[in-house]
Parts: C-alpha cells; structure tokens; sequence
C-alpha cells in the first residue's frame, strides 16, 4: 500500500494562506509607519535592485491581517494546521531560526537539568548545544562504523535496548533520520521500544523532507510512529534557506502549549513573512506534487550512481550497503562518494570541483564526499558533476590512498556538555590538549557534527584527525579562536 494511501489530506491542500495574505496586503497598498525601515524597499534602492521589488513588497511586519508568529491566531495558525496535515503530524510549528532552534525546542521541551537523553554521538551541533541549554545529560550510543566506507551510520535497536535497559531513568530517545550520508535506522522498532519504556523519541529530520512524500523513501518520523521531528523543509522540499517545521506527535497534544512557550524563548519574535511564505508554499506544492517530484529525484540519483560507478576509482553506494540493522535504509536522494580508491580525499574532490568546475556540492570529509539531489536539479547539471568527476579521475587520479584517520572517533566522555561548558577554562594551543577535558567543540563544517564536544576528553587521536582535516583543507569551526589552532580546556585544580 502505498504511503499516500495511508495518509489522506483532511484539508484542502490547495490553499495557502499566508502566501494569500501577503498578495492581499500587497493589493491593498498599505502605507507604512511601521517596521522594516526600508518601507517595501523605497528606502533601501540597492537592495531592492538586488533582491527585487516585489520580494521587498511583502518583507513586512506582524499584524492583524498577516498574523503573529510567537502568538498565531490567524493565517499563521491555518498554513500550520494545514503542514501537519500534508506531513501526518498531529499539529505543526513553522521555524525561521532553522532547524537548529526546532532541534533545540525538542531536547529544551523533554528535558529539565539533569535529565537523560538517549542519543547518538554523532549528532549536529545543534544538539550537543541543546544539551548545554538545558543541561541535560547524554547517554551516548556509538553508532557502528561501516570500515569500508569509514563512515558512522546510525544507532543499532540493539544498543538502543541496551541503553534503555542500563538506563531506565531517561526521558527520550533522539534519532537521526537520515544521517549526512544518507543511513536510516530501524526507526520503527526504536520508536516501539522507547514507548515500551516510557522514553519520548525525538527525531532530528534535517535531511529528510522527502521522506514524507515518496512511497520509495525511508520511512518518515511521523509514519513511525515518533513523537516530535525537525524537518529542514528548505533543504530539498525548496523552501528558502532557514525556514524549517516542528512536528508534534498525538502524544504531544497535551504538552503543544508548553513547547510553543519553549520555541519562543529563542525564536525570533520578528519572524520574517518571506520565509513563511517560503513554507506555505512550498507546503502546497508537495503536498500536491511531491510524489512525481521525488519520484524523479531518485531516478536522477540512481542514474548519476550508476553512471559515476563505471567511471571507475570512485563507490557511489547504495542500499546495496543496508544490513538490516545500523544501515538499515538508504536515502536514494543523496549521492554519497567514497572517494580513497583514486588517492584523493572526498575534501579534495569537493574543492576541486568548486575551484576548477564551478561545482558546488554538499562537503567532503576524509574519506568521502556528498552531493545532495532535491526539487531543482536538472538532467544538464547531473551530466556535468558525472562529466567532472570523469575528469578528475583522469586528471587527478593517482594510487589508492591507505585510510589515515577514522570519520568517527569514539569519545571518552568525562562529564556532561554542560558541566563543562560552564566551568573554568584556559585557552590553549591544541597540541598541548592532549589529556584535558574540552570546554567547547571543534568539527568541520559542514557537516557540523562534533569532532570533540564539551566534556570529552583531548585524545592522540582526536588531534591527529584534526590535523590531518586541516591539512586537507577542511573548514573547522566550534572553537572561538577563529583559526581553530587554540582550545578551551578545564583547567586543572
């Protein structure tokens, strides 16, 4: 049976209120004393020469007939209402500070200080800083390390089983769904086995909007069963850069107030229409198309797999790699490479495609690199990155690299993110690190997990990887020393 057929919209998926509101406002020519100063782009003529009239026509402010953000009773509250509807969420928060704040609005909605959360260490920043928020304390699962690839890929049932098991006292369960290269775990069973415990699961879904969508896709978080998700709809739905969604479970009907009152305790209170316009839309038109749309991304993707797979020197994997259990589904929208088998770094292959073929794909770490398909690709520009690549391995391509550095460093845990972020701490140089217990992140960005979070101990290991990143060229970031050269450690007693 295919998912659209289990979930059939109860409202009418053609509307789009806030986009309506903003063509009426527009009509209307309402003169303004209010905020923004630029007045529909009349003060400002180079940015409006730039981003065009019409885009600044309706950079307006909160009001009556456009609705309120942090208190929505109108056109905001219907287009939400209307987005659980098309994503099977019992009820639906529209973000503009990213998905970055909705991740934050789970862990800060779960979790009082003190509390466990199960989840795995190879999350987003975002979520290691939700921790430092509400100085929750991470029981932190490994996920297992495809050794072929050097890639993590997601948390196994059974280490999720274990987890609950050593502690019962945990609030949540946070899932990736998918991970950056595209793993999905057995989504399905953790949710069963998180609720047969009592523990909430929480679903960071950055990347995977199109799971809602395409029958051919890994499950969805909501399909799950799951309780909350983030989902950066702006990622491959088409929505504009930070515009993300919150979706709520049934579970979380009663406790909906008291998370609207955590998201706004960072979210903006001058949300801006052009993003939430960006979801309305962008709502309407998978709900409406999303099928075909996505339907053709993956042709397109598995095409591109295909043919860059005879080019020889490069593994752009599949589902062939899913095992039923850490990999237990693949996104065929991302375009994972493996890239050591030609001697260059998947950092390498990312820079030279943007400096030499004016190919900007999504990064490269040591061993891979990821192009991401979504809504906007086209035929011409998938022959041109599997043109490029033709050409780098010829170009380029030298003797098989030996793997010089794990992707995952298991971490040596010390004390909680929080602990350690608040407590005193001296800057030093990173090779006089080894030992001390980290006061602040490193990682390359993106893909923005943790290399070293607070809390953790500095290892030889650790160092090396650093290192070796830098060398690469990789783009580290975390640290407030903008060279990433000198680390905040806690300072020994």
């Amino acid at each position: 049976m295919k998912r659209s057929d289990v979930r059939q919209f109860a409202l009418d998926q053609t509307k789009a209120p806030i986009h309506n509101a903003l063509l009426d406002y527009r009509r209307r020519r309402i003169v303004s004393f209010d905020v923004p100063g630029h007045k529909q782009g009349r003060g400002n003529e180079e940015l409006a020469a730039f981003l065009g009239k019409q885009c600044l026509s309706v950079d307006v402010n909160s009001m009556k007939m456009l609705d309120m953000l942090i208190h929505p009773t109108g056109v905001i509250m219907e287009a939400e209402k209307l987005a659980a509807d098309a994503f099977g969420a019992d009820s639906c928060r529209f973000m503009v500070n990213g998905t970055t704040s909705a991740v934050q609005a789970m862990i800060l909605s779960n979790c009082s200080p003190g509390d466990k959360i199960i989840m795995p260490r190879n999350v987003h920043r975002s979520a290691i800083n939700a921790l430092i928020l509400a100085r929750a304390v991470p029981i932190y699962v490994n996920p297992f390390v495809d050794k072929e690839l050097g890639i993590p890929l997601a948390m196994s049932v059974k280490d999720v089983e274990v987890a609950i098991r050593e502690h019962p006292d945990a609030v949540a369960v946070f899932v990736n769904n998918p991970t950056y290269y595209g793993v999905c775990p057995n989504l399905k069973e953790i949710v069963r086995i998180a609720h047969a415990a009592d523990m909430r699961v929480l679903v960071d879904e950055a990347h995977g909007t199109h799971f809602y969508f395409q029958d051919a896709l890994p499950v969805s978080a909501m399909d799950a069963g799951a309780d909350m998700s983030s989902v950066s709809l702006h990622k491959t739905g088409g929505s504009l850069t930070q515009s993300s969604l919150l979706l709520l479970g049934p579970s979380m009907r009663k406790d909906g107030g008291y998370v609207h009152q955590i998201i706004n305790l960072t979210q903006t209170t001058s949300a801006s229409y052009l993003l939430l316009s960006s979801l309305d839309i962008t709502r309407r038109n998978l709900a409406l198309r999303g099928q075909k749309i996505y339907e053709r991304v993956i042709e397109f993707a598995n095409y591109a797999r295909d043919e860059i797979n005879q080019i020889g020197g490069y593994n752009a994997f599949g589902k062939e790699r899913c095992d039923g259990d850490a990999f237990f589904a693949f996104d065929s929208c991302k375009l994972p490479l493996h890239t050591i088998k030609m001697g260059l770094s998947g950092i390498e292959i990312y820079d030279i495609l943007r400096d030499e073929y004016d190919i900007q794909i999504e990064f490269g770490d040591m061993l891979n690199c990821l192009a991401i398909l979504s809504v906007g690709d086209r035929p011409v520009a998938i022959e041109r990155l599997i043109a490029a690549l033709a050409d780098i391995r010829f170009t380029y391509g030298k003797e098989p690299a030996r793997h010089l550095v794990n992707e995952y460093i298991p971490p040596v845990v010390v004390m909680t993110p929080a602990e350690a972020f608040y407590a005193p701490s001296e800057q030093l140089p990173l090779a006089k690190c080894e030992g001390r217990i980290a006061s602040e992140s490193i990682m390359c960005y993106p893909p923005g997990i943790p290399i070293l979070a607070p809390g953790e101990r500095v290892t030889a290991e650790v160092l090396t990887y650093i290192r070796f990143a830098k060398e690469k060229g990789s783009r580290m970031t975390g640290t407030e020393d903008s060279a990433v050269e000198k680390l905040y450690v806690l300072t020994e007693k």
